[in-house]
C-alpha cells in the first residue's frame, strides 16, 4: 500500500494539533526565559506557565495553585501514591486501588508494598466497573488513600467517580484518580466529585509528549504530599526542575482546545465508534469489552473467538494502527490484565482489539477499517489463521489518517 495505515490508536497517543504547535513554537526561540529568572525573558515564561495554570485549573473547577506541572501522568501517579504513602505514613500504610488500573499506578503500589505498606487490589465486574459496596468494606482504619483511574486506558470504562469521592471523603480517605484518558473527553469536577488529587496528561488529546500534571487538594482537607524530586524547590516544593514552559503552554492549549470542543467532538466521534461497532458486530463470535456506554466516546473494544491474536493484530497493520491490549505492553506476550481480570479467557485476551478514535478520524477511514478488520477476521479463520493478503475493501480507498 502506498498510503500510511489509518490511525486508529489515540488511546496510545495523538498527533500534536497544529493550532497547539503554533502556540508551542515562540517559546522556543523568542520567549525562552526561564521562568524564574528576575528579567523580562523571565517574566515572560513566567507568565506563560501561570496562564497554563489557570487553563488547567478551570478545565476541572480547581484553583491555579492547585496545578504542579510533571513529566506526564506516570510521574504525576508516582508523585500521588509515594507521595501520599509517605506523607501519611504515621496515620496508615494501606493503599487500595483496581485489578485494571495502569501499571503506572499498579507499579508504584508494588512498590510500596516491598517497602512493607499493604495494597488492597479491587476486582472489577465483567463491565470493567467497580463495586462501589465492595470498596466500602475494603477501607480501613489506616487506609491512607484510594486510587482509582477516571476512564480506562484499554477499555474506555468510565468509573463512577463522584460516588467514589463522596464514599472516601465520607470516611476520611484522600481519592486519587488517573485522569489521563479522561481530560477533554469527559466533564471532570474535582468539587463536585470530591477528588484529592488528579493525573493529567497532554500526548493524549493533541499536545505534547513529556508534559503533565497533578492536582493537589489544598483545602477541606489540605492534601500532604512528599516530594519524589529534589534539587531547587520548584512547584511549591513539590517537584524540583526548570520548567518546561513551550510544553506546559502545549498542555495548556490542548486542555483549551479539548474543552471547548467536547461537546461536539464527543458526539462526533461517538458515532464513528458506533458506525464501526454497527459492521464488526455482523460477524460471528465478537465481544464488546466493556461496559456498553458508560465508556469514552471515541474507544472501541473487542475480543474476536477463533483466531490467533499475533496473526490478527499482524493482518491488520498494512493498513491499520491499532493496539491490541495496553499500548504500554502491548509488546509482551501476556493477556490483557484489564482483560483478564473481566473474566476474559487468556485466549479472547489475547484477540482483542482497541480502536482509538480520534479528532482527525473520517467516516471514510472508519469505513474502510471495518472493511479490513471483517475481511482479515474471515480470512484467519479460513486458513487457521495464516496472515493472509489485503483483503479487497468494498467502499473507497481510505483517506491518509494525518
Amino acid at each position: 500500500m502506498s498510503q500510511r495505515p489509518i490511525y486508529l490508536d489515540n488511546h496510545a497517543t495523538t498527533p500534536v494539533d497544529p493550532r497547539v504547535l503554533a502556540a508551542m513554537l515562540p517559546y522556543f526561540t523568542e520567549q525562552f526565559g526561564n521562568a524564574t529568572s528576575s528579567h523580562v525573558y523571565g517574566w515572560e515564561a513566567e507568565a506563560a506557565v501561570q496562564q497554563g495554570r489557570e487553563t488547567l485549573a478551570a478545565a476541572i473547577q480547581a484553583a491555579p495553585e492547585e496545578i504542579i506541572f510533571t513529566s506526564g501522568a506516570t510521574e504525576a501517579n508516582n508523585l500521588a501514591i509515594k507521595g501520599v504513602a509517605e506523607a501519611y505514613f504515621s496515620k496508615g500504610r494501606h493503599l487500595i486501588t483496581v485489578a485494571t488500573e495502569h501499571n503506572a499506578v499498579l507499579d508504584p503500589c508494588r512498590y510500596l508494598q516491598s517497602l512493607g505498606f499493604e495494597v488492597t487490589t479491587l476486582p472489577v465486574q465483567p463491565d470493567g466497573l467497580i463495586d462501589l459496596a465492595v470498596l466500602e468494606q475494603a477501607i480501613r482504619p489506616d487506609t491512607v488513600l484510594v486510587s482509582v483511574m477516571a476512564a480506562n486506558n484499554e477499555i474506555g470504562v468510565v468509573q463512577p467517580l463522584a460516588e467514589i469521592g463522596a464514599l472516601c471523603h465520607d470516611r476520611h480517605v484522600l481519592f486519587h484518580t488517573d485522569a489521563a484518558q479522561a481530560i477533554g473527553k469527559i466533564s471532570l469536577n474535582v468539587t463536585a466529585m470530591q477528588i484529592d488529587l488528579m493525573s493529567l496528561t497532554a500526548h493524549k488529546l493533541y499536545g505534547p509528549k513529556g508534559i503533565g500534571a497533578l492536582y493537589v487538594r489544598r483545602r477541606s482537607p489540605r492534601v500532604q504530599l512528599a516530594p519524589q524530586l529534589h534539587g531547587g524547590g520548584h512547584e511549591r516544593g513539590l517537584r524540583s526542575g526548570t520548567l518546561y514552559t513551550p510544553q506546559i503552554v502545549g498542555l495548556a492549549k490542548a486542555v483549551e482546545l479539548a474543552i471547548a470542543d467536547m461537546p461536539a467532538e464527543s458526539q462526533r466521534v461517538l458515532a464513528l465508534s458506533d458506525r464501526l461497532w454497527q459492521s464488526l458486530r455482523q460477524l460471528d463470535g465478537v465481544l464488546l469489552n466493556g461496559h456498553p456506554t458508560q465508556r469514552l466516546p471515541g474507544n472501541l473494544n473487542i475480543s474476536v473467538a477463533g483466531v490467533d491474536g499475533s496473526a490478527l493484530l499482524l493482518g491488520l497493520q498494512p493498513a491499520i494502527a491499532v493496539s491490541s491490549g495496553s499500548a504500554c505492553t502491548s509488546a509482551k506476550r501476556t493477556p490483557s490484565h484489564v482483560l483478564t481480570a473481566m473474566g476474559r479467557s487468556p485466549d479472547l485476551a489475547y484477540a482483542s482489539l482497541r480502536f482509538g478514535i480520534g479528532r482527525f478520524n473520517t467516516d471514510a477511514e472508519i469505513d474502510q477499517a471495518a472493511d479490513w478488520t471483517i475481511a482479515t477476521v474471515r480470512s484467519l479463520r479460513e486458513a487457521g489463521s495464516a496472515v493472509v493478503e489485503a483483503p479487497t475493501s468494498r467502499r473507497s480507498a481510505a483517506t491518509d489518517s494525518r
